[in-house]
C-alpha cells in the first residue's frame, strides 16, 4: 500500500492522532509529579516561590518524557491497530488483498518521521531546557555557585577567590595527564563585585594541580600599570581535574546537532567520550527502535481475538513487552557506558532483538 493513497493517508491520520493523543495525557501525568516533587524540594528555600517550582518541573520534563517516549508511540500504534480490528475495519482491508506488511507500510513510515522530526527539532529543544533545569538546581543548592563549561571552544570555569572577587579562566586546549591536567593558552580574569576588571593574567601553558595552577610564561595586565613578565607564576585554586570531569556537561543537555563537536573536543582533550558517543548515536537509531515498537504493538492489537475479549490480552502483553524492551535497552545501553560493549552494538542491539522477534511473530501471523 503507498502511504500517499486514501487508506494509506487514513492510517496516517489515526496513528498520528493517536500519538498526539497519547502524548499529551502523559506529559500532563508527568508535569503533576514533577511538581509535587519540585514543590518539595523547594520547601527549605523560602526565597524561592512556586514560580521557581513550575520552571523546574517545565525544564525537568523533555528528559523524563524522553525516557517514555517509546512507550506512548508503543500505546498509541495499539489503540490505532486495536480501533481498526474492533470496528472491523482491519478485516475489510485484508479482504480487500492487502497484507499485513502493505498495511503496516504507512503506519511505520509515519512513525519514521516522527522519529527522525523528535531527533532534529525536539532534541535541541530538549537539551536546552535540561541545561536551564541544571542551572537552576545550581542556583537552587547554592547562592554562589562555581560554574563549569566544557565545549569545543575549550575550557571555560568560574570561581569565587573572596568575598567581593571572582576569576574568569579560559584555556584554549586541555589534556589530562596523570593526576594533572595541562593547560594551554590560558587567560585568566580576575572582576571585583561590580563585575569590573582588576587585572588579566595571560599565560602560554599552564598545569592544574592539587590547590593551584602551575602557570608558565606569564603576563600581567593591570589598568594603568605596565605590563609584568613572569616565567612561572602559581595561582591558588579550590579545583581539580576530578571536580572537573565531574562538571562535564550532561550528554542529555547537549542537542543532537552540537555533540559530533562536543565528542571531538573531548577526543582530542584526552577525556572519554564513552557517554557522548552512546548518546549520539542511541539518537540516530532512536526512529527505527520506535518502528520496532509500532511492530511489537501489531503482534498484540492485530488478532482476531480482540473482539471476543481479548482487550486484557492486548494490555497485558503490550505492558509486558514494553517493559521487557526498556529494561534491555537500559541494561545493553548500561554495558555500553560501561566499556563492556561497543559502542554500534550497544545501541543497535535493543533495535534489533525488538524488531526481529516481532517480524518473525508477524510472519506467522499473516501465515495464519
Amino acid at each position: 500500500m503507498k502511504p500517499t493513497s486514501i487508506l494509506g493517508r487514513y492510517l496516517t491520520k489515526q496513528i498520528v492522532f493517536n500519538f498526539l493523543a497519547v502524548l499529551l495525557i502523559i506529559l500532563g501525568i508527568i508535569f503533576l509529579f514533577e511538581m509535587v516533587e519540585r514543590l518539595r524540594r523547594i520547601s527549605g528555600h523560602p526565597e524561592l516561590g512556586i514560580w521557581f517550582a513550575v520552571q523546574l518541573a517545565v525544564a525537568r520534563l523533555p528528559k523524563t518524557a524522553e525516557q517514555v517516549f517509546p512507550f506512548v508511540m508503543m500505546i498509541a500504534a495499539m489503540i490505532t491497530f486495536w480501533r481498526l480490528s474492533k470496528t472491523n475495519e482491519f478485516v475489510v482491508m485484508r479482504s480487500a488483498g492487502v497484507s499485513i506488511w502493505g498495511f503496516l507500510t504507512p503506519v511505520c513510515l509515519t512513525t519514521l518521521v516522527i522519529g527522525i522530526i523528535n531527533v532534529a527539532l525536539v532534541n535541541p529543544v530538549a537539551a536546552d531546557l535540561y541545561n536551564l533545569f541544571e542551572t537552576l538546581e545550581r542556583r537552587m543548592d547554592t547562592k554562589d555557585p562555581s560554574a563549569m563549561l566544557f565545549s569545543d571552544e575549550g575550557l571555560w570555569m568560574r570561581e569565587s577567590i573572596g568575598d567581593d572577587k571572582v576569576m574568569i579562566l579560559q584555556a584554549k586546549a586541555l589534556r589530562p595527564d596523570k593526576n594533572d591536567l595541562m593547560l594551554r593558552g590560558v587567560s585568566i580574569t580576575e572582576l571585583n563585585a561590580k563585575s569590573q576588571p582588576l587585572r588579566q593574567i595571560e599565560a602560554f601553558a599552564g598545569v592544574l594541580k592539587k590547590g593551584f595552577f602551575d602557570l608558565k610564561d606569564v603576563k600581567i595586565f593591570v589598568s594603568g600599570k605596565a605590563v609584568e613578565h613572569y616565567g612561572s607564576m602559581r595561582y591558588k585554586t579550590i579545583l581539580d581535574i576530578g571536580k572537573i570531569e565531574d562538571n562535564f556537561v550532561e550528554p542529555e543537555a547537549i542537542s543532537f546537532w552540537k555533540l559530533p563537536k562536543v565528542i571531538s573536543f573531548y577526543e582530542k582533550s584526552g577525556f572519554a567520550v564513552q557517554r557522548h558517543q552512546m548518546r549520539f548515536w542511541s539518537l540516530v537509531v532512536s526512529p527505527l527502535f520506535l518502528v520496532a515498537m509500532v511492530l511489537m504493538a501489531a503482534v498484540f492489537a492485530l488478532r482476531p481475538n480482540n473482539r471476543r475479549g481479548g482487550v486484557m490480552f492486548l494490555i497485558v502483553g503490550g505492558i509486558v513487552t514494553g517493559f521487557s524492551a526498556y529494561f534491555l535497552t537500559q541494561v545493553v545501553y548500561a554495558m555500553g557506558n560501561s566499556g563492556n560493549l561497543p559502542v554500534g552494538l550497544a545501541v543497535t542491539a535493543p533495535t534489533i532483538i525488538a524488531g526481529s522477534i516481532a517480524v518473525s511473530l508477524l510472519l506467522h501471523l499473516e501465515d495464519g
